[in-house]
């Protein structure tokens, strides 16, 4: 059994409010950077970040992040984990990052994030986006910018489908 928590329009909606939010908070683009963790958090970076230039008409830095061998449980993911590209093109001394991921759970992919980005430099700030904010943490870990929060129980798993990768926008929770 599957439940559609977000539909396109309702993912796009939450997007723009998101990008509305980083400005804010941020009080504009001055040295702000979207860097997206591999895979979907690098499709919706480049969503907020095209939608962050509408707004302000400013372009942000943007950057690629892949966690796969900061992960603590890497062992349990997969005998093989597939590498991909990290793309950070720009200095991070003295930028806000704002991390942008897909879904936020235990917690233990943004300490991963957080582990890796700090190698390629030191922010003046890390500031976590999350289109699902879907609970049961493990570590002590937030987010700033939330695009819906959604309660689940634990033997749930959520899909976010976006067009870029899965060829339509939506978010759905589904029985394990």
């Amino acid at each position: 059994m599957s439940k559609l928590v977000l539909d396109s329009a309702s993912l796009e909606r939450s997007l723009t409010r998101m990008a509305h939010e980083i400005l804010e908070k941020n009080k504009g683009v001055g040295n702000l950077a979207l860097v997206g963790i591999q895979t979907r958090g690098v499709t919706l970076a480049q969503r907020l970040q095209k939608e962050i230039q509408q707004v302000s008409g400013h372009s942000v830095f943007f950057g690629i992040l892949d966690i796969n061998l900061y992960r603590d449980d890497l062992t349990k993911v997969s005998e093989q984990p597939v590498i991909r590209k990290t793309e950070i093109n720009f200095d991070l001394e003295g930028q806000t990052v704002v991390l942008v991921d897909d879904v936020l759970y235990t917690g233990r992919t943004v300490r991963s994030a957080l582990d890796a980005l700090v190698d390629f430099g030191r922010p003046k700030k890390i500031q976590l986006a999350v289109l699902i904010d879907r609970g049961h943490r493990e570590l002590p870990i937030r987010a700033d910018f939330v695009g819906k929060n959604i309660p689940t129980s634990e033997n749930e798993i959520v899909h976010v489908h976006l067009t870029e990768k899965d060829g339509k926008d939506e978010v759905v929770v589904v029985e394990k």
